[in-house]
């Protein structure tokens, strides 16, 4: 069974147009990395773990905000890897501020080889983007998921 991963794309509207959440991940390696780096927040479901459960834990690890629903089913996305991404849209609250995101922190050796242990935040910054700029900036996996929920606003 291929990995999976569960996330919330987390939209609002903003005079009269939407806009994507999307989290850019920490550490030296994205460093100076943009295009196609972004994500919406996501990681491993757990075994035995509900995969919306997942989704809205993975938002809390990376961003620090527990997102309520209501949550409408966006679909499962292969990625490259073979890996899965189940993927849910929910409309953000009002006060979900990217400036005040505070993400869970992993440790890895860097400099590589250097035997010197660093933590970097998971996520290091969130930013609001329109649909066109969110697909140019999302991981190319996870642009189709831009589409579908495009696709689903169309009439709103």
């Amino acid at each position: 069974m291929p990995q999976r991963s569960a996330g919330l794309l987390i939209y609002r509207r903003r005079d009269g147009r939407f806009e994507v959440l999307l989290d850019h991940p920490g550490g030296p390696y994205w460093k100076d990395k943009d295009k196609a780096a972004w994500s919406i927040p996501k990681g491993l479901v757990e075994d035995g773990e509900d995969e919306l459960a997942a989704a809205k834990r993975e938002t809390l690890e990376e961003l620090g905000v527990l997102v309520d629903g209501p949550f409408e089913f966006l679909g499962n996305y292969k990625q490259q890897g073979g890996k899965v991404v189940i993927a849910w849209s929910v409309e953000a609250d009002i006060a979900l501020n990217v400036d005040t995101i505070a993400s869970n922190t992993f440790e890895i050796e860097w400099p590589p080889h250097s035997g010197k242990r660093q933590q970097f935040p998971e996520v290091d910054r969130a930013e609001w983007f329109s649909l066109d700029d969110a697909g140019r900036r999302i991981h190319k996996g996870q642009r189709p998921l831009i589409a579908d929920f495009a696709g689903k606003i169309a009439d709103r």
